[in-house]
């Protein structure tokens, strides 16, 4: 099948793109359309040198910008949330080529980083300004915390969305007065390179959003090593790796990792809208998001109905390669990606699992597409049943009680996010409040927990250290400073006074302020 290349993503515009990247002697990396395996761009691949170099760059650049008053940089995003949007086909069209996923998915990718900044340039001035604290000792003493940027910090950022975590992660830090240097994915550099040129095109200072390219292996360790705080999503051994090294250098690490996230159905669920929600769940950007149900608990007396019509909706799906909104379900991100994923189906068959629907990898389609899968018979002992697959499959399982339900989905080392269908909205909260993850949606797969961006967003167990979103996703990005004043020197006895009484004056007025509740 021939696709035409979108007329935005020209020769032209994708050189533009990758000059920015430094590199002096690091080669380049051949940068391919998913949905062809046609070279897009040849990509520069940063040397430790370059990255050294990038890092002192965006360090000066961060040292003026942050002096600007917090209201000049809220002024630079909102002219870049127009500008995001403005632009957000454009976005889509980088996002497709590079990663293979369908429209839907890369628009509502594109419009992530819209989102935070809308939500912190409200949310920044209250969290950033000093605040005052009360002192030991009532009105002769104050304390004020105040907020400080950590200087440059290295952003990581996957492939699955490589826009929107590029992006909306960099921005928070830059709204906290920081400097970013960011390593995107090889495969998936080209919408973020694009947002930076948005970013400066809106006014934010050259030089202070620096960005290098190459394999983590060869990037990674000079990244943490210069920075002064990393923000990483991707998988579990990775930010093992990531967070050992950042604790070497003293750094504090921010690590959103893997999930093997549960959808538990209930008795008395909505069959058909929670199908709905499953077949997003499982099959969204082709089952490459870190929250997406890989597991599906459902009761003995709803297993046959559920099981019928997920199957039919499934087999349903207009799969294929397409720059409109025709495919419901795109590509994988490359071809050893499926190969990786059609591992995980082939071992779970080997060993008694039953393929109940898909399973097969799709060639006609392009190199890297897959086919939607459920799976039943899945057991721990196979790759799909303990690990993390990352694609279009999915297993179902039986329960009988509610709690069988719940002790099944939280038998697992992740814990990044869990969906719970029921109709008596109280009862499936406090089922959701007994699962060990950090998300988890009712009635819904998880849309509606990661778009709450005052919400803090991140994982338990296996499934990361940190959070984005929330105060906590600004306030991370700070060291607090604590200014203590003394306005009179009544800290220990005075001139002439016994200790002893000072010592009694002490201990009666701490029981005073208790007291009182001053202190």
């Amino acid at each position: 099948m021939t696709v035409q290349r979108p007329a935005s993503v020209t020769d032209a515009f994708l050189e533009t793109l990758v000059a920015r990247v430094p590199s002096t002697s690091g080669g380049t990396w051949k940068l391919t359309e998913v949905y062809t395996g046609e070279v897009l761009v040849e990509l520069p691949q940063s040397t430790p040198a370059d990255i050294e170099r990038a890092f002192v760059t965006a360090r000066a650049a961060q040292r003026e910008w942050a002096q600007w008053p917090l209201k000049k940089r809220l002024g630079v995003f909102k002219k870049a949330h127009a500008l995001f949007l403005d632009n957000a086909q454009r976005t889509a069209d980088l996002i497709q080529v590079e990663s293979g996923k369908n429209r839907r998915m890369a628009i509502e990718e594109s419009c992530d980083p819209p989102m935070v900044m809308s939500h912190y340039i409200k949310r920044a001035p209250s969290l950033l300004a000093p605040t005052k604290r009360g002192g030991p000792v009532p009105f002769l003493t104050t304390s004020t915390e105040i907020r400080q940027p950590k200087g440059v910090v290295g952003v990581i950022a996957p492939w699955n969305f490589p826009f929107a975590t590029g992006m909306s992660d960099a921005i928070t830090a830059l709204i906290a007065g920081n400097g970013i240097v960011l390593k995107p994915d090889n495969k998936t550099a080209l919408s973020p390179l694009f947002g930076i040129q948005m970013l400066e095109q809106a006014g934010l200072p050259q030089g202070l959003f620096q960005v290098v390219c190459g394999e983590g292996p060869d990037v990674g360790p000079t990244l943490i090593d210069n920075a002064n705080y990393v923000m990483f999503t991707g998988s579990t051994a990775t930010g093992r790796v990531i967070g050992e090294r950042a604790g070497r250098n003293l750094i504090g690490a921010c690590l959103e990792l893997g999930g093997k996230n549960p959808m538990i159905v209930l008795d008395d669920a909505n069959i058909d809208e929670a199908v709905q929600g499953a077949v997003f769940g499982v099959f969204g950007n082709t089952g490459q998001i870190c929250m997406h149900i890989e597991r599906i608990y459902l009761p003995e007396s709803r297993y046959e109905e559920f099981r019928a019509k997920f199957v039919r909706a499934a087999e349903g799906l207009r799969v294929g390669a397409s720059y409109d909104f025709g495919p419901e379900m795109g590509s994988l991100v490359s071809p050893d990606h499926k190969e990786r994923v059609q591992a995980h189906v082939e071992d779970a068959v080997a060993k008694g699992a039953t393929v109940v629907t898909g399973g097969r990898a799709r060639p006609d389609l392009g190199p890297a597409f897959f086919e939607p899968t459920i799976l039943e018979g899945v057991t721990k002992d196979m790759l799909a049943g303990a690990t993390e697959t990352f694609g279009p499959v999915v297993g179902l399982y039986r329960y009988r009680t509610v709690d069988e339900a719940i002790a099944l989905a939280n038998d697992t080392d992740y814990g990044l996010n869990a969906s719970v269908w029921g109709a008596d909205l109280d009862r499936a909260c406090a089922i959701a409040e007994r699962i060990q993850s950090g998300n988890v949606n009712v009635n819904d797969i998880l849309a509606t927990a990661f778009a709450s961006k005052g919400t803090p967003s991140g994982g338990v167990k296996q499934s990361g250290v940190g959070a984005r979103h929330g105060d906590q996703g600004l306030l991370k990005y700070t060291d607090v400073q604590n200014l203590a004043v003394l306005k009179k020197q009544v800290m220990g006895a005075q001139p002439g006074q016994d200790y002893d009484a000072y010592v009694k004056s002490m201990l009666s007025g701490l029981k005073m302020m208790r007291r009182t509740g001053i202190r």
